[in-house]
């Protein structure tokens, strides 16, 4: 998947501990290790709203995307 989770680079800028920042938003440490690895199919915006409150960034801070044709075609299973 081209959209990928950038989040570790942020933690290293800030000096913040990874679960300090769990806490402070009130994650699991589990559940942000998850994001963080990008091993999750979404996030709530109301949990990316509070990840960039308590880092002092914006959503594109801590999510990249690298273009890909194929994100075009959309899979009949597939909805909003």
């Amino acid at each position: 998947m081209p959209v990928r989770v950038t989040l570790d680079a942020m933690i290293v800028k800030k000096g913040i501990k990874a679960r300090d920042l769990a806490a402070e938003v009130g994650l699991s440490e589990t559940q942000l290790s998850l994001f963080r690895s990008g091993k999750v199919k979404g996030i709530r915006f109301s949990t990316l709203a509070r990840l960039c409150a308590a880092l002092g960034c914006r959503p594109g801070d801590l999510l990249d995307y690298a273009y890909d044709a194929a994100d075009l075609t959309v899979p009949k299973d597939e909805s909003l």
